[in-house]
């Protein structure tokens, strides 16, 4: 039993059912106040900003994954509709503990990068390791890119990992820890998936090899042998071959015994003939 089987014996009871429902929704009500504040107020008040959090407002630390990801009007139906679609399945997938998890995971996992570099926490890498998750689980499921186009989930995902490698190279310090840490849960809930199949592709490529190796040692290394002494090509590169038109089937021989060999034959079938019984007088 994984620990986190040990977990959700003990602690399932207090998940939080159907938790992306209420994320999506609070982040859509966030959205519309956000909409006419146009003194941008409003959102710095539940922003993850250490310094703050430390001077008392604690609310931070849970109010920032509810800041909208863009500020139009468009996108913002969009992005919501297709987090919750991700929430919802993988919650169906896992259960409501394992989610509630793996999404509070992601959450420390910012937390803890904001206060390392002091910086500013937003829940992007969050809501990335969940698309992960879904593409890790289901990655042939396909997403109509541009609303035409259609694009299987995890090649959009390889793209995200690309996104996600590149901030941790290119990026300041603060962004390369923000990277990283978002993305914790996705390791602790598919590391040990992603080390076991390593491994196992690693055995496989090795099985594979040696067996190639092997049938390379016994597969045949000439092209003409001897139906008479058995030499061949390959046993003697500079022996001539010849094949006899008069022996039955395709019959090689080298030069030794090509002119004394003796030729086989198919043996004629004996014919039997039956006669109508009949008296003899």
């Amino acid at each position: 039993m994984s620990w986190i089987d040990k977990l959700e014996r003990k602690f399932g009871r207090y998940a939080i059912k159907g938790l992306m429902t209420y994320i999506t929704g609070i982040t859509g009500f966030v959205f519309c106040v956000g909409f006419f504040d146009q003194t941008g107020m409003f959102a710095d008040k539940i922003a993850l900003i250490p310094s703050l959090v430390l001077k008392g407002e604690i609310w931070r630390l849970f109010t920032y994954i509810f800041i909208p990801p863009t500020n139009s009007l468009i996108w913002i139906i969009f992005i919501l509709q297709l987090y919750y679609m991700i929430g919802i399945t993988l919650e169906h997938e896992w259960g409501s503990f394992r989610f509630n998890l793996y999404y509070f995971l992601g959450m420390i996992g910012t937390t803890i990068a904001a206060f390392i570099t002091n910086g500013y926490g937003t829940s992007v890498y969050l809501n990335l390791s969940l698309f992960l998750a879904f593409a890790k689980i289901y990655p042939d499921y396909e997403f109509l890119l541009f609303f035409v186009l259609p694009v299987k989930v995890k090649y959009l995902a390889y793209l995200d990992w690309f996104f996600i490698i590149v901030s941790i190279i290119t990026l300041p310090l603060p962004s390369k820890i923000a990277a990283i840490m978002s993305v914790i849960n996705y390791f602790v809930f598919f590391g040990k998936d992603i080390v076991t199949n390593t491994a196992t592709r690693g055995k496989s490529r090795h099985r594979k090899a040696q067996f190639q190796k092997k049938y390379n040692a016994v597969k045949k290394a000439y092209t003409h042998k001897c139906s008479v002494c058995g030499i061949t090509d390959a046993d003697n590169p500079e022996m001539e071959f010849r094949y006899c038109s008069k022996c039955e089937g395709i019959r090689c021989y080298c030069m030794e015994h090509i002119a004394d060999h003796q030729h086989i034959q198919k043996k004629e079938e004996s014919k039997v003939i039956n006669f109508p019984n009949s008296e003899i007088k």
